[in-house]
């Protein structure tokens, strides 16, 4: 007798009883019969066979056959004498499957083989292709059951001889008007449309006849790379995990006819809720499409029963803490104590959603987190004091989602041993401790207490309550303006002398400003860049100009000691001209005094021309250098432009700044974290002296539990702390700006000439070499040194060894990222547009301005530290205004990448990357700012396969904490241990191009 059995991994497996002696070849039909004739039984299997006390294992020739050869075989004819009861009931299954196909019961997937993905056929599957495979599994043979248990065998089977089983009709004639929907020839009704999962799907290239615009055609599905591999059994290049799931959740959309198995949580009785051993019930339903749940009774449908079984065992298999649970004998329902209820909803909803199993939770359920309420109310503003000086009153308040706990309440909370607890007729369910720890912080707080509000952010900062998140502040009074995040403000109107129209967000930031400077609180005016936080400044300017010598006599304005005095500004060099024609232009009546190079005033002179002046422009530079001079006069306001400059509390321009007295303190800056929380605090400490207490403190109050901690209740501290000196806005958000273009931003990867990769694996070889014997700084040292050689070797072999040598080798290029500048400009320039490139090199910028002047004919004007004021504003006027000016412009990095408007450009290319988001965005803002007309479009380029590709796919995977750039620049790279570091740093396989 010819046996048979079915092998994962070896598939259709031939056999010969060694009791029944072999059988005749040619007794069988072909193709099973030519098979044998050819067959050398070379193959050794595990077998049962009679023995003298029953089954017994034993090893047998045999021989194998791949599937395709297996679905010959098993579909043709076989005679009952000669073929084993084994081998007929695979013949069956094989036959079972063949319905299926035919019938249309099938769909593509994509799996990934032996490295490369392939298209194959598979059943749809469902409750009735499950019911038929459930009966087989019980009807099988033990004689194959060999290799596993009958479900394990028999999904490989069905999945194995689905795919050759489906080819055998698809392969010698495809209907004109297949569409892809896994329909074969004979099938009654082929489909004539493409499939909408199929739209998701990628394309090589231009393919005909395949777009959405084709929903009523008939396209030749050899025309897309989905059908041409499934149709012709080659890999899928195109093929990836996405283009997988796409095809699943199609496949799992066909099933969808049948009942879906859904778990309601019932809660306890109402007599035994307070109760610690109170169970719940968990009632199975089965539920129709568009139909309500329906509880599976027993006895019942034995279907749905059968239907349902199979689902709960499905949802405790994904989810084992619904196993060994107590049931009720009238329906499948299960009863659980309240820790398994608690984990169920934790976790177990989402591992259940995960197998198509939903859970429907009580109405009177909801899940709440635990939130400090701080209320806060102050006096009338007469002639008591206001701001960080003035008396307020405060309590603090326990609030579980939208509910305010009275103390009854929170003792009862507390003294619960579970997170769900009933609270007013709902059950909620909160993290105790938490609720321990919040409770034992308001405790003793509840009652209102008087301090100045100074006093109170200094408990805000000292004594937190430790894990639980603070709301935003709720205030009365003209606490309210400080306190209350939708700042009530009074109005300011726009100021006669300004030639300008304020924007309503622009009104809005001036009338916080005034209110702030009333205050005598200091502020961080923190818009994005463009946003005209230059035109803000110069209306408060002009507003105060205008209305305090008016009310210099009232008795209010003489004790908040407020007069007209001059404002001192500081800002970079490169926008001090920027300060004066905007001042010039939108506040003419204001006079300006630039306190700037070798003929600057001092002394005597200096005091009477800062008497005789309402604004004082002048630079970092000459701030540190000047401080003395400075300390003298009678500052009405100090405000510092690009605030960042300060960003490090420890340099003489931030020593200085503080330093210099002034009744009203601002600071102006698109990113007030650029890498670390501490330069927020830096920038705070000027404004507001001390509100974030001293570096040691805010370090390990604030910077070490959101920086390496990500803690969010460190985050809503910090926010109430500084949230009421902080105003923001961004460029993205259509309530504050609506008529700004858009902003698109690519990713180009160029590849690296055969020159680069060698003069990269040597720095490579070089830095490995260092590292093995090269510990603490000096360590740190030569990562970062082969780090910016590696930089320069992307950049161009010239950059990197400085030998004067030429850009072109033969007319070739000798870096990929140059060609694809080149390629990129060239479409650039055609369209009669404009590009800024930033790189963070000046010596890269000598190389290639000049390169890019000879090749489009034009002036390319460079940007950087050692240009000149004059030459810095002639650039600007040039390239901004003129229209046969420059089409492009270099700046580096850190001299272009603040203050300039640029926006007669639309195109922006960071040559070389700095890592950092927060000073690559201010270097982009340069063109996407106010009065941008055109999209701008942001290229951003790497080499493949380098260090800065692999860089660029973290940074851009890295989730932001509560919009702040918590980065850490490039020294994160010098904290790697030396098999990370190679990994970072190896030259890939792809990084050569042709």
């Amino acid at each position: 007798m010819l046996h048979g059995l079915w092998s994962p991994g070896s598939g259709l497996v031939l056999w010969h009883d060694p009791a029944g002696g072999d059988v005749d070849p040619d007794a069988l039909p072909d193709p099973l019969g030519k098979i044998l004739r050819a067959a050398k039984f070379r193959h050794r299997a595990q077998v049962l066979v009679a023995g003298s006390y029953g089954p017994e294992k034993a090893q047998v020739r045999a021989h194998a056959l791949a599937p395709e050869a297996a679905a010959r075989v098993l579909l043709q004819d076989l005679p009952t004498g000669l073929v084993a009861a084994d081998l007929r009931y695979l013949a069956h299954v094989a036959r079972g499957i063949d319905r299926w196909v035919r019938a249309g019961r099938i769909t593509p997937e994509v799996r990934r083989d032996d490295g490369e993905w392939w298209v194959r056929w598979r059943l749809v599957g469902g409750q009735r292709q499950r019911a038929w495979l459930a009966e087989l599994a019980v009807a099988m043979p033990g004689a194959l059951q060999v290799p596993g248990s009958p479900t394990e065998i028999l999904d490989n089977f069905t999945a194995e001889l689905t795919d050759p089983i489906t080819r055998q009709y698809l392969m010698p004639r495809l209907p004109a008007d297949f569409g892809g929907m896994g329909v074969p020839a004979e099938a009654a009704t082929p489909r004539s449309t493409v499939p909408e999962a199929w739209r998701e799907l990628p394309d090589s290239g231009a393919q005909p006849g395949f777009t959405a615009a084709d929903d009523n055609e008939h396209p030749d599905p050899r025309s897309h790379p989905m059908l041409t591999a499934l149709l012709e059994a080659v890999p899928l290049d195109s093929g990836s995990h996405r283009v997988a799931a796409v095809l699943e959740d199609w496949r799992t959309s066909l099933t969808a006819g049948e009942p879906e198995l859904l778990l309601r949580l019932l809660e306890p009785e109402a007599e035994d809720a307070a109760e610690a051993g109170a169970l719940w019930r968990l009632e199975v339903c089965l539920r129709e499409e568009g139909e309500a749940p329906q509880p599976v009774l027993l006895p019942g449908d034995p279907h749905l029963v059968r239907l349902a079984g199979e689902k709960l065992a499905a949802a405790k298999q994904a989810y084992p803490r619904l196993r060994d649970l107590p049931g009720d004998g009238r329906s499948m329902d299960l009863f659980l104590p309240t820790e398994v209820v608690l984990d169920l909803v934790a976790h177990g909803a989402n591992v259940l959603q995960a197998e198509g199993i939903r859970l429907l939770l009580p109405r009177s359920w909801r899940v709440a987190a635990p939130t400090l309420r701080l209320r806060v109310q102050s006096p009338a503003a007469t002639e008591s004091a206001v701001g960080l000086n003035g008396l307020v009153s405060f309590r603090w308040e326990l609030a579980l989602g939208d509910t305010t706990l009275s103390p009854a309440e929170m003792a009862r909370l507390v003294q619960s041993k579970s997170d769900l607890v009933q609270l007013r007729g709902e059950w909620v369910q909160a993290d105790r401790r938490m609720l321990v720890a919040a409770a034992d912080y308001v405790s003793g707080r509840t009652d209102a207490t008087e301090t100045t509000a100074g006093a109170l952010f200094a408990e805000l900062a000292a004594h937190p309550a430790i894990g639980v998140p603070i709301e935003p502040v709720s205030a009365t009074g003209w606490a309210a303006q400080l306190f209350d995040a939708e700042r009530a403000d009074e109005p300011v109107p726009d100021p006669i002398g300004l030639k300008a129209q304020l924007r309503p967000y622009q009104q809005r930031g001036l009338a916080w400003l005034a209110t702030m400077s009333r205050l005598g609180c200091g502020a961080i005016l923190a818009d994005d860049m463009g946003l005209g936080k230059t035109v803000q400044v110069l209306a408060l300017l002009v507003h105060e100009r205008e209305t305090l010598p008016a009310a210099a006599t009232s008795e209010a304005v003489a004790v908040a000691g407020r007069s007209v005095g001059p404002t001192l500004l500081v800002c970079p060099m490169s926008v001090v001209g920027n300060w004066q024609r905007e001042a010039e232009r939108f506040a003419p009546d204001l006079r300006v005094l630039v306190h700037h190079g070798a003929g600057r005033r001092s002394g005597a002179e200096f005091d009477a021309a800062v008497a005789d002046s309402d604004l004082v422009v002048t630079t970092y530079a000459l701030l540190a250098r000047d401080v003395e001079e400075l300390k003298r006069q009678g500052w009405q306001r100090t405000v510092l432009d690009e605030a960042q400059h300060i960003k490090n509390a420890g340099t003489r321009q931030a020593r200085a700044a503080r330093l210099v007295p002034a009744r009203h303190r601002l600071a102006l800056t698109g990113t007030p974290v650029e890498n670390r929380l501490e330069e927020l605090r830096s920038i705070m400490d000027f404004v507001n002296p001390k509100l974030l207490g001293k570096p040691a403190e805010f370090h390990a109050r604030f910077a070490v539990p959101i920086e390496r901690e990500r803690d969010e209740n460190a985050v809503t501290r910090l926010r109430a702390l500084t949230s009421p000196f902080v105003l923001r806005r961004v460029k993205t958000d259509p309530a504050v700006i609506s008529d700004l273009p858009d902003k698109i931003e690519i990713t180009m990867r160029a590849n690296l000439t055969v020159e680069q990769a060698a003069l990269y694996q040597a720095v490579l070889d070089d830095m490995s070499a260092k590292l093995k014997a090269a510990k603490g700084m000096e360590r740190k040292g030569a990562v970062l040194a082969a780090l910016t050689r590696l930089k320069q070797v992307c950049n161009h072999p010239a950059h990197y060894l400085r030998d004067g040598s030429a850009v072109l080798r033969r007319g070739h290029h000798r870096s990929g990222k140059l060609a694809l500048v080149e390629d990129i400009l060239e479409s650039v320039i055609a369209d009669g547009e404009k590009a800024l490139l930033f790189t963070q090199f000046a010596e890269f910028g000598d190389l290639v301005g000049p390169y890019l002047s000879e090749r489009f004919g034009a002036e390319v004007p460079f940007l950087y530290g050692g240009v000149s004021k004059q030459r810095r504003d002639d650039m600007v006027t040039r390239f901004q205004e003129d229209p046969d000016g420059p089409p492009i412009m270099l700046l580096s990095l850190k001299a272009g990448g603040t203050g300039l408007n640029l926006t007669a450009a639309n195109h922006v290319v960071h040559l070389d990357r700095w890592w950092n988001p927060a000073v690559e965005n201010q270097a982009t803002d340069r063109a996407f700012r106010i009065g941008q007309r055109k999209d701008v479009q942001v290229r951003k380029l790497v080499c493949v396969d380098t260090i800065e590709e692999r860089v660029d796919d973290m940074l851009r995977g890295k989730a932001q904490l509560a919009d702040l750039t918590v980065g850490a620049g490039e020294k994160w790279i010098t904290e790697l241990g030396d098999d990370e570091l190679r990994a970072l740093f190896a030259l890939g396989a792809e990084a050569v191009g042709e």
